[in-house]
């Protein structure tokens, strides 16, 4: 009996079927300054604690997609290490900030099943929820990722053939378009009534950005295969796509999605520097894969806006600014999401919709 772990392929999962995931992982300030020497963020509130004592938090919390990241590679051996690519993302609600000397861990249920035509590969839907030391949910989310069969496919090990091995039936799961703004969750005692907005960087508030406003946020950055293969590393993602030339037909290493997240979202601090915190993800797709040597730019447009009530959060002068954060391959002036024909526009990477919360 082997006693290595070769990863699940898509037959290996059943709607229903419970995966508690290994190694737990303590969050360090070795995670903070390690964030910080990947991507260019410079949000006040994560970077300074000083600032966030002033808003009200008693510690200083890291990013969320900090935590994030580390929830999500403790799934990678389990759900995608034979994975084609991650494809999605809905229903993602951070309940509460990550501060270092939190240990998280994670556990997924698979809610759905679906064989491609091609009957190679398949599309595997998981719900995962982290938890921290305590016991106390810090993120839960739902993804999909399209996971290899045991076929022989040309290149790579060879695997079993699986012929006269019937497809599963197809369960899709019905996932929200969006997490509604009334179940956000701010974290307790943040105040932004005193908000320094000249310690953020910029003037703007929740009432400066219209509904349909787009953003260019400028600036571009390069990725490099050693800065992506670090923060898969770091976040503890073992998918072979992103290590093994072996692992892909045409010999190259994907980026790990994740990565092109947060450097997007670094990205968008300039016109989003008060879009301090992230409080969901209401939907993401990585439109198209990602390379070293690739530059990423970034835009946003605004999807939504909203005071948050604060009779009912405690949450004063908290306002909620729905986003939608598009990384292409490229500058796109024109900022386009799609084409004539609906789909996406050429160089787009990311789409991604998240809510952020905001002075109001």
């Amino acid at each position: 009996m082997s006693k290595t772990n070769p990863g699940n392929f898509f037959e290996d999962f059943q709607v229903g079927q419970v995966i508690e995931h290994a190694t737990p992982r303590t969050v360090t300030e070795g995670d903070r300054a390690a964030y910080g020497s990947l991507y260019p963020t410079r949000f006040a509130l994560p970077s300074s604690a000083a600032f966030a004592a002033s808003v009200g938090l008693e510690q200083h919390p890291v990013e969320e997609l900090i935590g994030f990241h580390i929830a999500f590679g403790k799934t990678v051996p389990d759900v995608s290490l034979n994975a084609v690519a991650n494809l999605g993302y809905a229903e993602c609600r951070f309940h509460q900030p990550v501060v270092p000397g939190d240990t998280l861990s994670t556990r997924s249920e698979v809610i759905g099943l679906k064989q491609n035509s091609n009957g190679r590969s398949g599309v595997v839907y998981v719900r995962s929820t982290a938890t921290n030391q305590r016991g106390e949910v810090v993120i839960d989310w739902a993804r999909w990722v399209m996971v290899h069969k045991r076929v022989s496919t040309g290149s790579g090990p060879l695997r079993s053939d699986p012929e006269g091995t019937a497809a599963p039936e197809t369960v899709i799961p019905e996932l929200a378009k969006a997490v509604d703004a009334k179940n956000l969750i701010v974290p307790k005692g943040l105040d932004f009534s005193s908000y320094d907005f000249t310690a953020a960087g910029e003037p703007h508030r929740l009432a400066d950005y219209e509904v349909g406003e787009k953003i260019d946020h400028v600036d571009g950055v390069t990725l490099t295969a050693s800065e992506h293969q670090q923060a898969t590393r770091l976040w503890q993602n073992t998918a072979k796509v992103h290590f093994n030339v072996e692992a892909r037909p045409d010999g190259r290493n994907l980026v790990y999605g994740g990565h092109i997240i947060s450097l997007a979202r670094a990205l968008s601090f300039n016109g989003l520097a008060n879009a301090q915190l992230v409080a969901a993800i209401n939907a993401g797709a990585h439109t198209s894969p990602a390379f070293a040597g690739d530059t990423v730019y970034a835009w946003s447009e605004v999807l939504d806006r909203t005071v948050l009530d604060s009779g009912e959060t405690d949450a004063a002068g908290v306002g909620a600014l729905r986003l939608r954060l598009v990384a292409t391959k490229g500058r796109d002036e024109s900022m386009t999401l799609r084409g004539e024909d609906g789909k996406y526009a050429p160089g787009v990477l990311l789409d991604l919709d998240y809510w952020t919360l905001i002075p109001a």
